[in-house]
């Protein structure tokens, strides 16, 4: 049996770019940051904290495409470690809010080096102007996505 040729929509080359140029960054921030010795889910938890101080661990795991199960052992060595702190929520006793602690502040300090070489090497050779073109690109296609979403679900929700 023989499959007929699969290909790929149009437009598909730019979402599969940007979707392998995340990839590498992550992956070489991911090497500098084991060099000195953090994991990647350590470095990714500090770094999007830094970006939602106060969020609830749901939201954390929401945002790393994590399990909150997952998050919470992380969450659990990281605060031991004096990373991280878990405060009550004022307005809902059941509910924690995550902070970083004092003792991050020199992570943040190499992790901030780190990516400041690595968005280094990324935008060499290519101009501002062409750096904030095709960002407002990606946001535009995004944007549109996301609008897209959001009507299929309320859709699917005044359906069901």
């Amino acid at each position: 049996m023989s499959l007929p040729p699969f290909e790929m929509p149009a437009g598909s080359e730019l979402a599969i770019a940007a979707s392998e140029l995340s990839r590498s960054v992550r992956r070489a921030f991911d090497r500098r940051a084991r060099a000195l010795g953090y994991t990647q889910y350590q470095w990714r938890v500090l770094l999007m904290l830094a970006k939602a101080q106060g969020c609830s661990q749901a939201a954390l795991a929401d945002k790393l495409e994590m399990q909150p199960i997952a998050v919470a052992r992380i969450l659990d060595r990281m605060e031991q470690s004096g990373l991280v702190e878990r405060q009550r929520d004022p307005d809902d006793r059941r509910a924690v809010k995550l902070f970083l602690a004092e003792g991050a502040g020199p992570i943040m300090k190499q992790l901030h080096a780190i990516a400041e070489e690595v968005m280094g090497l990324v935008r060499d050779g290519v101009s501002p102007e062409r750096q904030a073109e095709v960002a407002q690109l990606l946001q535009a296609m995004r944007a549109n996505l996301e609008r897209a979403d959001s009507t299929s679900s309320a859709k699917i929700d005044r359906a069901g």
